[in-house]
């Protein structure tokens, strides 16, 4: 990292203390930050407090840290301007936990104006209350009303000063960047994944396959994570995580978010997703940028504000949710693509799950870019919070995932062709994957392994050959588009861009 002309620590010391400060608030209960946010609120029918943000969506192309960007005294007087612009107003200041792992668990300390109180209440329900004895380990200052929109990120520091946005996404990431950071720098892999535990009967009793989603905000991620697999008693699937997590390299993966959890509402269907939709209609909820009538009335099929409307829920209001947040072992890591070209499922070597890493093919929804929702995107990962080289966050999942001896898979949740590729197979592919009983063998056309028969499914349906017109042409133009773009990653091991697909 480049030697900072002025030492990022200094705007974690400029900090008010919160415990003696007349002008901060400090630890107010969900009670008081909807209190103090009334102004804002719109209730609705389910007695939940709705809000409208300006910002509707994270400022990636206005986000810079201090690894990949080259910060010269503007960025340090820009912090510096917004802290001081602080100093007297009213504040509230909340320690929330991220995180239980004992290797991966930090205490995140948030301040923000009294007059956006909304923003902290949704906040701190996604985390855990914080040891009082401990002191924080990462802070972030969120302005909304500073008047230009800038998020920059200390690494080393910890801090994180989120301007000119009233996103509460931008609060929330804020600290799961640096829990991905951290993990990296402990020998692991943050990723932006969903992980879940599913049980089966064997003979010998039930067996636990744990299960890793990758995928963008808005593809599918927290759905697949979520669902049940239309398992039964005694068997089951349960929810740990959806969005942030931790590969570690004994296996583990550690949990960020311990109390709610952060989901899109756009199209929400109690007929669909009835788990979901009993959280997000719970009392207990927040709702961001949602259409609700000044009677309360809440229309999720409506893009009246943005097709990114998003829910703060509770984990205790989701039934497929666990109570753990940790995965005590990952079996199998599943890469969320949309992609025409591919076969529902394909099992990957090593080296071709890099490939999918790197790759992060899948289609822009409106919580990364709204402009470009639905246009096909490449995010390494699948994960826009990166901080650091791309390529050897490429070749260190390679490495995790060899030595942990983890099989992983390409998962097309669109179509092939023209032929969509509905719930039912997806879930049924996942189900007989869990189970180990689905037979795999080469595919000639795509050069991929993938199932040569699954039980309960009419797999052939799918052929990329007969399904994809013109299918030789355009997985060659597709191979060499990939290979052109793995090509700009200098860091990137050669044997992984060699197992391009």
């Amino acid at each position: 990292m480049q030697q900072p002309p002025a030492s990022a620590t200094k705007f974690v010391a400029a900090l008010p203390d919160p415990k003696e400060s007349d002008t901060v608030e400090y630890n107010p209960s969900f009670e008081q930050l909807r209190e103090y946010s009334q102004h804002m609120e719109t209730t609705t029918e389910f007695g939940s407090p709705s809000y409208v943000s300006d910002e509707r969506s994270r400022n990636a192309d206005k986000t810079k840290n201090t690894v990949d960007d080259e910060f010269d005294h503007t960025e340090y007087e820009l912090v510096d301007d917004a802290l001081s612009a602080l100093e007297n107003r009213e504040l509230v200041c909340l320690d929330r936990r991220m995180g239980r792992h004992a290797d991966n668990s930090y205490v995140c300390r948030y301040y923000v104006p009294k007059e956006y109180s909304r923003i902290a209440l949704g906040w701190a329900k996604l985390f855990e209350p914080a040891d009082a004895e401990r002191e924080p380990d990462f802070h972030t200052v969120q302005v909304p009303d500073w008047d230009e929109v800038a998020v920059r990120v200390f690494p080393e520091a910890g801090f994180t000063a989120v301007l000119g946005s009233d996103y509460t996404g931008e609060a929330k990431k804020s600290f799961l960047r640096l829990f991905m950071y951290y993990a990296k720098q402990q020998g692991g892999l943050g990723l932006h994944a969903g992980s879940k535990r599913v049980e089966l009967e064997t003979d010998d009793g039930l067996e636990t396959v744990g299960q890793l989603f990758l995928g963008l905000s808005g593809t599918g991620k927290s759905t697949l994570t979520t669902h049940g697999l239309w398992l039964d008693e005694p068997e089951g699937a349960t929810m740990l995580q959806d969005d942030v997590c931790a590969l570690l390299p004994d296996g583990t993966v550690a949990g960020s978010e311990g109390q709610g959890l952060f989901v899109k509402t756009h199209g929400l269907d109690s007929d669909t997703e009835p788990s979901m939709y009993d959280a997000v209609t719970a009392e207990s909820a927040v709702l961001e940028n949602v259409d609700v009538e000044a009677n309360g009335t809440v229309d999720f099929d409506s893009d009246r504000y943005t097709a990114n409307g998003r829910a703060i829920i509770q984990r205790a209001e989701l039934s497929s949710a666990s109570d753990e947040i940790d995965l005590s072992e990952v079996d199998q890591i599943f890469f969320i693509t949309r992609n025409p070209a591919m076969p529902p499922v394909a099992k990957l070597t090593p080296e071709e799950a890099a490939v999918a890493f790197m790759l992060g093919e899948s289609v822009q929804t409106s919580a990364g870019d709204p402009n470009s929702a639905g246009e096909s995107t490449r995010v390494v990962g699948t994960n826009p919070f990166i901080i650091g080289s791309e390529g050897a966050e490429g070749n260190r999942f390679r490495d995790l995932i060899s030595n942990l001896d983890v099989d992983c898979f390409v998962l097309n949740t669109g179509r092939v062709g023209q032929v969509d590729i509905g719930v039912e197979e997806t879930v049924t592919l996942l189900r007989t994957i869990a189970r180990g009983s689905v037979d795999w063998a080469c595919d000639g056309t795509t050069g991929l392994t993938v199932p040569a028969d699954v039980p309960g499914m009419d797999i052939h349906e799918f052929d990329v050959a007969k399904a994809l017109p013109d299918a030789e042409s355009a997985l060659e133009e597709l191979r060499t588009d990939r290979e052109r773009y793995l090509a700009q990653f200098d860091d990137l091991d050669s044997a992984i861009k060699n197992a391009r697909y």
